[in-house]
């Protein structure tokens, strides 16, 4: 006789157990793996600094410093190259595949190409160096906000908000400093501007963001002919890239090797917005010949031009913000070594390949989260949008610089992601179609709830969390830091 039948569904719940245990198995090994890669490259900036250090008496703070260092890297990477490129992935213009390996290579091109090998040790000059003479207490100091930095960076990541690093290493020096000598020590002038910077670069960045958004749907999207249209106006746009991106580079991208006086960056902005305008129209007439009188064809002509402001951008960032990992990097190894603070210390080569390798490698990792805050979950992107985005990001620190004021790059590109969102809401709200309909005399119901919040085009709850973030960085970061330097004196001095 044979045995009963099991009951019926006990094998399906079985087989959906089993199911469930390797589909977790798998979430856990997917976490795990990143984790180890990163521990990899912290032991390998550990070997490193083994090998390069000075003497045994230096040897325990280098292998510390380094291992910070490379850990401060990692979180740059994750958090702060999504601003560079995750409005082209939201827009379709590049995979993340694609996303990352440019933002990889170029990060890490301007980082060694042009990151200089001398850097400030004390970021924006926010604490007087003459009221901390003791190295010993000083590398205590730059340590605890190292260390400090990097982990609010980190915890801003997991929370998916994208924050300014150099607001972070700001609020961690100042941090330690006030803990190691008073209030007295930090440069409140120059903490106001950067607090002031909080307010100026998203708003700048959102401005000049719309501003190009309504160029394009005025003179692209909302006309007849489509195609004459793009080839008037679409070489004529990336023309003004090309300058801006030329003047941003000679002013901010190229800063720690060449400095070129006026006359040498407007020739070099006036210069490549020429060449570009001569060749686009040509290019751009080839392209588009054909083309549906669509919109999608213009979204098709904006993707290179997109891609190569992405690249960009990411070279400027890698040049300038790789200083945030190995600056208070080189500072612990030039004070524990000469028995000196120094303002500006040389950077060796092996310190900067620790910043270079940890951004790209930080970016492979964690990166795609926030390319995803950025790219999609703030507001929709398309290539246009994006294109408005990296345009923004180097006209603002370009117009800000002039100016003399405190910008930050995350706040102005995620800035600028907020401007076009909001725009378009505005734009909606007053479109043609509106008006005609209340011209006409047609009753518009009013809509429910529900209704008005699905037609927000920005998402307000990752609006206020990012805001929230913003604001919070520079004391938490300072608060992180003073408890870090306490903790540190308390058991080693």
């Amino acid at each position: 006789m044979s045995d009963p039948a099991p009951p019926k569904g006990t094998l399906d719940r079985d087989l959906e157990k089993l199911t469930h245990r390797e589909a977790a198995a798998r979430s856990v090994t997917g976490r795990l793996a990143p984790a180890a890669l990163a521990g990899l490259f912290l032991a390998a900036a550990g070997a490193a600094a083994f090998g390069f250090a000075s003497g045994d008496d230096t040897l325990a703070i280098t292998l510390v410093a380094a291992v910070l260092g490379g850990y401060m890297a990692i979180n740059i990477g994750a958090n702060d190259v999504a601003n560079n490129v995750g409005p082209a992935v939201g827009g379709r213009a590049m995979t993340l595949v694609t996303a990352l390996v440019i933002a990889a290579v170029f990060e890490s091109a301007g980082a060694l190409l042009a990151g200089g090998d001398v850097v400030q040790t004390i970021s924006k000059g926010i604490i007087d160096p003459a009221l901390m003479p003791d190295p010993g207490l000083f590398v205590w100091a730059m340590t605890a906000a190292l260390a400090a930095s990097a982990l609010w960076v980190n915890l801003a990541t997991m929370l998916g908000a994208p924050v300014s690093t150099t607001h972070a290493v700001v609020g961690g020096v100042m941090g330690s400093g006030v803990a190691a000598a008073g209030f007295a020590l930090v440069n409140w002038p120059t903490m106001g501007a950067i607090a002031a910077s909080w307010v100026i670069s998203p708003a700048l960045g959102g401005v000049i963001a719309a501003a190009f958004l309504a160029v394009i749907k005025l003179k692209l999207i909302y006309v007849e002919d489509k195609i004459a249209a793009a080839r008037r106006w679409i070489p004529l746009l990336v023309a003004i890239m090309a300058g801006a991106f030329a003047c941003y580079l000679a002013i901010k991208g190229l800063k720690r090797i060449w400095r070129p006086d006026l006359a040498t960056i407007g020739l070099m902005t006036g210069g490549a917005f020429a060449l570009t305008l001569a060749i686009m129209r040509p290019v751009i007439r080839r392209q588009s010949a054909g083309m549906e009188n669509a919109n999608r064809s213009l979204r098709r002509l904006f993707r290179i031009p997109l891609i190569c402001a992405a690249a960009l951008l990411c070279f400027a960032h890698g040049a300038n913000d790789v200083a945030n990992a190995i600056g208070p990097l080189a500072a612990i190894l030039n004070a524990a070594e000469e028995g000196a603070v120094s303002t500006v210390v040389a950077a060796p080569l092996w310190v900067m390949a620790i910043g270079a390798f940890g951004i790209s490698l930080g970016l492979f990792l964690y990166g795609p989260k926030l390319i995803g805050m950025v790219g999609t979950k703030i507001t929709k992107m398309n290539p246009m949008r994006a294109y408005c985005v990296a345009l923004s990001a180097a006209i603002t620190v370009i117009v800000a610089s002039w100016l003399g004021l405190p910008v930050s790059s995350t706040h102005i590109a995620v800035g600028a992601v907020f401007g076009v969102g909001f725009f378009r809401e505005a734009f909606a709200r007053r479109s043609k179609r509106r008006q005609a309909m209340v011209r006409r005399g047609a009753p518009e119901a009013p809509a429910s709830p529900i209704e008005r919040r699905r037609r927000l085009l920005v998402r307000r709850a990752h609006f206020l969390t990012i805001v929230a973030a913003w604001v919070v960085t520079v004391p938490a970061a300072a608060g992180f830091s003073a408890a870090l330097f306490f903790i540190l004196t308390a058991l080693f001095v």
